[in-house]
């Protein structure tokens, strides 16, 4: 297999069947994605245009109609380190617990488990919280702790289903520039979906412009921005600039979407 991609997609297309209609519904219409390893791509689109579907076919969880997914480690299979918008921590699981889950599910012994997750706490920010139980932090502590578990089974590309949506407005830009740090340090290779233009243009390499559905790449945008990047960047020019573009490819496309507070 070729080495240069963590994942190459091609022709991935995905239809349901509806039953009132007794018709097909296209949710992909043939989508063909290259990711280099270590890098930030974001997904961004509206709501139905096929970000999550797609997502969950590189994951596993779906069987695309048609189309193929490969990835770097050879996997044909599962990649499971995904995380969704929604912390899904199970409540009776201190956070230690909760991370080292998966590690668990996988055959490590317990005490390894716990033991080898506690570094992974530490750098999400959750340092002092490992015997907390979920009821007991905040919505964005939550999502950490959920990071930490995506992080914790080690895959090569971590799958990010809008995780910081049900966030208030401030909680998810600490968010987003706490994504870019532990991204660094990590070292992972990220497909992130959104329907935010700044946090996709803030948080990425290349953002992956979706049309409605059927979903189909209506541009493959380089964001050429220094790294490491500030929420102070969100006010410069050429920020704006790419917030501009994106703005009007995807209301040209018929996409109704509401300007963002970086869209003048």
């Amino acid at each position: 297999m070729d080495t240069t991609f963590a994942l190459s997609a091609r022709g991935v297309h995905m239809e349901y069947r509806d039953r009132k209609s007794d018709t097909n519904l296209v949710a992909i219409d043939t989508m063909d994605l290259d990711v280099a390893p270590g890098e930030f791509v974001s997904l961004l689109g509206p709501s139905g245009c096929g970000k999550s579907t797609f997502l969950k076919i590189v994951n596993g969880l779906l069987q695309g109609t048609a189309g193929e997914i490969r990835l770097r480690s050879g996997r044909s299979g599962r990649e499971d380190a995904m995380v969704f918008q929604d912390a899904s921590l199970f409540p009776w699981y201190s956070v230690l617990d909760n991370v080292a889950y998966g590690l668990i599910c996988a055959g490590v012994p317990r005490q390894e488990a716990r033991r080898r997750s506690i570094p992974l706490i530490n750098l999400v920010g959750l340092e002092g919280f490992a015997e907390r139980y979920p009821y007991q932090l905040s919505g964005g502590m939550q999502q950490r702790a959920n990071l930490a578990r995506a992080l914790a089974v080690d895959s090569e590309i971590l799958l990010m289903d809008e995780p910081f949506a049900s966030l208030d407005a401030q909680t998810r830009e600490v968010m987003q520039a706490e994504l870019l740090r532990i991204w660094n340090a990590a070292k992972k290779t990220v497909i992130f979906v959104t329907h935010q233009i700044d946090e996709a243009i803030f948080l990425s390499d290349r953002v992956v412009v979706m049309s409605a559905r059927p979903g189909r790449i209506l541009a493959d945008i380089h964001i050429d921005l220094p790294r490491p990047r500030g929420l102070d960047v969100k006010r410069q020019q050429a920020f704006t600039g790419y917030a501009d573009q994106i703005w009007h490819l995807l209301t040209s496309h018929g996409v109704s979407v509401e300007p963002t507070p970086d869209v003048a």
